[in-house]
C-alpha cells in the first residue's frame, strides 16, 4: 500500500494552451498511415501537457488510428498531464509497446483499445492516476477505466491504476470487430487472453479488475456452441457419449489466466468475472474492498477445477484505515463469492480481519 509516485515534468514538453482544462480544447496527435509498418512512431521522454480535445472523435492525447502492424513503434517513458480525451488510443494498430509512462487526471479510458480487432500490443509498467469520468466523449467514458479491452489477446504486465472513478482494467470483449473494422470473423469474447501479471489497482469507484460480459476463451472463437444444453448433458446420466465425456470436443476451452493481481480500496471488489470458461486467478492480493475482494458470477463447464482461484491472500479490512470515516466501518465485506454454477475450485486462500460488524 505504499503511494504512487509519478514523474510529471519532462525537458521535451509538448502541450496545448494554457485553457485547455475549461475549453476542453488541447493539443493532440495523430499517426495514420496506409498499412503494416508503413509508418514508425517513436515518443520517449516527453511530456504531454494540456493535451486532447473532448466532443470530438479520435482526438485523443496520442492516437495510432488504423495503421495495422507497427513492429517498430513504441510509446515509452512519458507523461501525459491532463488529458481532455485519453491518453493513449490504439485503433486497428498491432505490435505497439507502450512502456513506462504515467498518465495524470486524463478523461475517459486512458489507454484505449478501439474496435476490438487490435492484438498483440505490450502495456506494461504505466502507472495511470486519477481516471476521471468524462460526459463529451462515448458513452462507456462515462464508467472510464484505467484501460477499456475490447480484444483479450494483447499483454498486460505490471501497471497501475491508482485512482479511477469507475475501474482499473475493464475487459469489455466485444461479440465481433466493431466501427471501422467491424468483421463477424473476428470474435473477440471467446479469443485467447494474452499475458496479465503484475497488475494492480486501488482506489476505485467500482472494480480494479473487471471481467465483462464473456472471457471464455476457445480453440475456434467464432464456432458456435450451445453452452447451457452442453452443460446439461455434461451432468447427465445418459451412456458415455462423445459430447457427455467432453460437451466441448469439438471446440475445446484455452485456459486464461490472471496472475499476480492486487486490488485495494475499491468501491466494490478488487475483481469480479461476470461469465468465465477455463479462467484462473492465481496469487491475488485484495484488502479494503467495499462489497467483495473476488467475484465469479457465472462460469461455463469446462471440466472440474477448470474455473478457479488458486492462492490469494484476502483482507477484509487492514490497519490502513481512518478509524473514524472509513467506509468499511459500516458495511461487511466478503471475502470471495462463488458462480452460480458447479466445479469452480478455491484453493490455497487465507483470510484475515472479517471481523467485524
Amino acid at each position: 500500500m505504499r503511494a504512487e509516485v509519478g514523474v510529471l515534468t519532462r525537458n521535451v514538453k509538448y502541450q496545448g494552451a494554457a485553457d485547455s482544462l475549461e475549453t476542453e480544447y488541447g493539443a493532440t496527435i495523430f499517426m495514420h498511415s496506409p498499412g503494416d509498418d508503413s509508418l514508425t512512431f517513436r515518443a520517449q521522454n516527453i511530456e504531454f501537457k494540456n493535451v486532447g480535445q473532448a466532443f470530438k472523435l479520435g482526438r485523443y492525447a496520442l492516437h495510432m488510428h488504423l495503421i495495422g502492424a507497427v513492429h517498430n513503434s513504441y510509446i515509452k517513458n512519458n507523461a501525459v498531464n491532463q488529458s481532455n480525451n485519453r491518453a493513449v488510443a490504439i485503433h486497428g494498430t498491432r505490435y505497439l509497446r507502450i512502456e513506462n509512462n504515467v498518465s495524470f487526471e486524463a478523461k475517459g479510458h486512458n489507454i484505449f483499445i478501439e474496435d476490438a480487432v487490435e492484438t498483440h500490443n505490450i502495456i506494461t509498467g504505466n502507472l495511470l492516476m486519477k481516471v476521471i469520468r468524462s460526459m463529451s466523449l462515448l458513452n462507456v467514458d462515462q464508467t472510464p477505466a484505467g484501460s477499456w479491452i475490447t480484444n483479450p489477446f494483447n499483454n498486460y504486465r505490471n501497471n497501475h491504476v491508482a485512482g479511477s472513478d469507475r475501474y482499473g482494467y475493464w475487459f469489455d470483449l466485444q461479440e465481433h470487430g466493431m466501427g471501422a473494422n467491424a468483421d463477424t470473423s473476428i470474435c473477440p469474447e471467446n479469443m485467447k487472453v494474452g499475458e496479465f501479471t503484475g497488475n494492480a489497482a486501488h482506489s476505485t469507484g467500482r472494480y480494479g479488475l473487471r471481467l465483462f460480459h464473456q472471457v471464455i476463451p476457445r480453440k475456434f472463437p467464432c464456432k458456435p456452441i450451445k453452452r447451457d444444453m452442453a452443460i446439461v448433458l455434461a451432468n447427465s446420466k445418459e451412456p458415455n457419449t462423445a459430447l457427455h465425456k467432453d460437451p466441448f470436443h469439438e471446440n475445446p476451452s484455452v485456459p486464461a489466466e490472471f496472475r499476480d493481481f492486487t486490488g485495494w480500496k475499491c468501491g466494490r471488489n478488487a475483481a469480479i468475472g461476470e461469465r468465465i470458461g477455463d479462467v484462473k486467478w492465481i496469487n491475488f492480493k485484495a484488502a479494503d474492498n467495499q462489497r467483495v475482494d473476488l467475484e465469479m458470477s457465472m462460469t461455463d463447464y469446462y471440466g472440474e477445477g477448470s474455473a478457479k482461484i488458486d492462492t490469494a491472500l484476502v483482507i477484509g479490512k487492514s490497519n490502513n484505515l481512518d478509524p473514524a470515516g472509513d467506509m468499511l466501518n459500516n458495511v461487511s465485506p466478503r471475502g470471495v463469492e462463488m458462480p452460480q454454477r458447479e466445479y469452480f475450485w478455491v484453493k490455497n486462500v487465507r483470510f484475515y480481519n472479517f471481523n467485524w460488524n
